[in-house]
């Protein structure tokens, strides 16, 4: 079912080597590009598309390339990342994908990924592709997209991680855009990243579909036995109307591993002197004891870190918004992503940063009110949502039952406090007090909601909340 393989080379592939591995497809087939220039296609020689390569990214963080394809790629050093896909409607595509990656591997130095790619034994004998020409051109037209019906676009992908790539991202949002859904189909040994759960969660009928020896296929997210329906991959219901779980979705074990994740919005005054991303350097540190390792505006995050380079990325997009992903050491897995978008009110970075413990590991709970307190002092905090869950240290979302996340902690910046009052943001019906946060004349408040092990974090979230906005206990 791999579909896409990946050219890890130690030499930047320039303009010459990388016609060399699109001419070892054979004399028969055309290049063009497409994407503005980001892309080049081999098409047949009626011009559908079989491979889009996608341009060389230099990967610049240690550990990326393994923590999105596994333990059997290259080390820290930086590698270039050339990514190819095949359509799925030419059984050639692939091999055509991956003798272009095994022929920049002979040329570069490197790997491919995955090694046993079709086409990589041999890359300098040419593919036969004298059947190509009959493929119907509707399902050869666009290689990042294996089915398009009227209501969604499905992708076939089997990688260790389904990540938020560039080419993905653009799927998802020409998807949307077309009022369509995405429906990535993966085997079950595959996982998904935070970004790409966090994304694909918020676009319904967008869906995880996990295939499944026993009942066909199945949500990667809720278990819910699917069939494929109008023309999209929908629950399947009985006679009743329920809906049946997959039973290799709820056969998992307990672990001792834990995720801590805080969720939280700062707001800025758009001066000209200001540099976006000390509040999620603050929380990383609390956190990890480390600064963030990389970042970029997909996965692989392929930039070492920096507020400045990421500031004015921000002011050249502006004023649309800027979504990135941000990643940590090999050492303490730790993803965030930030978006940060222009507003009436002034700049404003939306954060999610999760962080990885393995068993033995004592998550910092402690650590986060004084982040807190930072965060309304030195980068005006709006707002802070924590949750301790019982979920894998590597951060990678698999296809099963995890349990739900339990909130431990809230917080208001002091700006929000003011709107609604000290009085009623001081005085709470929870059985612990809040902390104050900031200048005594402007202050924030800290809720201590819990231990994050218990299902009481949520009451007491609710209970929060409901007193927060004015709403009488039901």
């Amino acid at each position: 079912m791999t579909k896409d393989v990946i050219a890890l080379t130690e030499r930047m592939p320039d303009a010459w080597s990388v016609l060399a591995g699109l001419l070892s497809g054979g004399p028969d087939l055309r290049v063009q590009a497409a994407g503005d220039g980001a892309v080049v296609q081999l098409c047949d020689a009626e011009g559908r598309p079989l491979v889009s390569i996608e341009a060389p990214l230099l990967l610049q963080v240690p550990g990326e390339a393994a923590r999105l394809l596994g333990t059997d790629v290259p080390g820290d050093g930086p590698v270039w990342w050339t990514e190819a896909r095949a359509s799925t409607a030419v059984p050639q595509a692939a091999e055509l994908a991956g003798t272009f990656a095994a022929r920049l591997q002979m040329l570069l130095g490197g790997s491919v990924w995955p090694q046993d790619a079709p086409g990589t034994a041999d890359p300098a004998k040419p593919v036969d592709t004298s059947g190509i020409s009959a493929v119907p051109a509707q399902a050869a037209a666009q290689p990042a997209v294996d089915v398009l019906t009227e209501h969604v676009a499905v992708i076939l992908q089997d990688r260790p991680v389904i990540a938020m790539t560039s080419w993905l991202s653009e799927a998802l949002r020409a998807t949307l855009e077309s009022d369509r859904g995405l429906q990535i189909v993966t085997p079950g040994h595959c996982r998904m990243s935070l970004p790409t759960r966090s994304l694909m969660s918020t676009a319904m009928p967008s869906r995880w579909v996990v295939q499944d020896e026993k009942v066909g296929y199945y949500d990667g997210l809720s278990g819910a036995v699917l069939r494929w329906q109008d023309g999209m991959f929908l629950a399947a219901t009985d006679e009743n109307g329920e809906t049946a779980v997959a039973p290799a979705f709820t056969d998992v074990q307990r672990t001792d591993e834990r995720q801590v994740s805080v969720s939280f919005r700062t707001l800025h005054q758009p001066e000209a002197h200001l540099v976006l991303g000390g509040a999620l350097e603050a929380a990383w540190q609390a956190l990890t004891g480390e600064l963030p390792a990389g970042w970029g505006t997909a996965e692989p995050a392929n930039l070492p870190w920096s507020r400045r380079q990421l500031t004015d990325l921000a002011y050249e997009r502006a004023p649309q918004p800027t979504w990135t992903v941000v990643v940590g050491s090999p050492e303490r897995p730790a993803v965030a992503t930030l978006r940060v978008v222009r507003t009436p009110d002034g700049v404003e970075e939306d954060i999610t940063l999760t962080v990885g413990y393995g068993a033995g590991e004592k998550p910092p709970l402690d650590a986060v009110p004084a982040l807190a307190e930072e965060l309304t002092t030195r980068y005006g905090l709006r707002s802070m949502l924590c949750h301790l869950r019982e979920a894998r240290r590597d951060l990678a979302v698999p296809p099963c039952f995890e349990r739900p996340p339990v909130p431990f902690a809230f917080a208001l910046g002091a700006g929000e406090v003011r709107e609604m009052g000290v009085a009623r943001a001081g005085r709470t019906p929870l059985a612990e007090a809040p902390v104050k946060l900031g200048a005594e004349a402007r202050p924030g408040f800290y809720y201590p909601l819990g231990d994050g092990e218990t299902v009481e974090g949520w009451t007491a979230l609710e209970a929060l909340m409901r007193h927060l906005k004015g709403v009488e206990p039901a």
